[in-house]
């Protein structure tokens, strides 16, 4: 037994990092039985190009990947998405010990600023309750806020209401390419929203019920820049709603802080959409009209589908060039769509 425990020890010397440099791959477990217990102490000790490994758990913490944590990978251990949460609850309203108020950014559960950033099997979840709080009248509540160019999400679940996802980039006029692949994403108002190039590759997209029976969210509001041809893609998915029939948008377009350089577009296409979507789909927003963005649909299928003046459609001599490969290749050729 000693014998055993001495190579042990001396095999762990040898393939330890030296104090206080930054490891390739560490192990995060909230029972110890890994290199730390917190997700964000994970991301700190690992190098650029590591792997932080998440065992299962609920992790209550806000964490951040900064922009120079290049490459990095994110992943729980059991390939099931449910089995690790990293979840927080702060709103656009919730007041910090200084008294002031966090933001929509701010309140993100996960903010995301390293390019090359990869997720998978696991959850990132606002749990914010608005009912619980109705003091907090700005109730935008971020669950991940990413900002980084050439980042992959695998079999990742995004949980919150309004604001679940804030898909953007690292500066207006910066390309920032994000591929969701397998994902599930809820919210209601707002809930896939930014100026990021986003592709949602057969994902599941769950629009929840505000018990409202006319208007009860969107599920989209993209800012894209004017100069990008490519902004949100929804492909190969399916949308689910338990809402009330022709009670929701696909989506406005949103124009921060009134630009009128931020021009959405997103495109929907090849998805079944449910009863709850509008006959007319796309809406106005701050006094800037959905008919001046770049709103279309392409083959979705479901009782939620339709055409008309206003379900502008994609032309089938077009769909070539509105791909998941074409979204992001950019101008290096970047294909992760498998």
């Amino acid at each position: 037994m000693f014998k055993t425990l001495l190579v042990a020890s001396v095999l762990a010397s040898l393939t330890a990092p030296p104090a206080g440099a930054a490891a390739a791959n560490v192990v995060v477990a909230k029972d110890g039985s890994g290199n730390y217990t917190t997700v964000q102490a994970g991301i700190n000790a690992v190098s650029a190009g590591g792997t932080v490994s998440v065992k299962p758990g609920t992790y209550r913490e806000v964490i951040s990947v900064p922009s120079g944590k290049t490459g990095l990978t994110l992943r729980g251990t059991t390939g099931k998405a449910a089995d690790v949460v990293v979840d927080y609850d702060n709103a656009s309203g919730t007041k910090k010990p200084d008294g002031s108020t966090y933001g929509t950014s701010g309140s993100a559960t996960a903010t995301i600023a390293a390019n090359g950033f990869t997720a998978s099997a696991l959850t990132f979840r606002n749990s914010f309750d608005r009912a619980a709080h109705p003091e907090i009248k700005d109730t935008q509540a971020v669950a991940v806020k990413t900002t980084g160019d050439k980042m992959v999400f695998d079999n990742v679940t995004f949980l919150g209401h309004q604001d679940t996802l804030y898909a953007d980039t690292a500066a207006v006029g910066t390309v920032g390419r994000q591929y969701y692949r397998n994902c599930s994403i809820s919210g209601d108002v707002d809930f896939l929203f930014g100026r990021a190039t986003a592709v949602f590759d057969r994902a599941t997209i769950t629009a929840l019920d505000r018990g409202s029976s006319s208007n009860n969210g969107f599920l989209t509001a993209a800012s894209t820049r004017r100069s990008n041809p490519y902004g949100f893609l929804i492909a190969g998915s399916r949308v689910l709603s338990s809402a009330a029939a022709a009670s929701f948008y696909l989506g406005r377009p949103w124009h921060p802080s009134g630009d009128v350089d931020a021009v959405a577009q997103v495109l929907i296409r090849e998805t079944s959409l449910p009863a709850a979507i509008k006959p007319a789909p796309w809406t106005d927003m701050s006094g800037f009209s959905w008919k001046d963005a770049r709103f279309s649909e392409y083959r979705n299928t479901g009782p939620g589908a339709g055409t008309g003046a206003d379900r502008p459609q994609l032309p089938a001599a077009q769909a070539g060039n509105y791909t998941a490969q074409k979204y992001l290749a950019g101008s290096d050729g970047w294909n992760p769509v498998h």
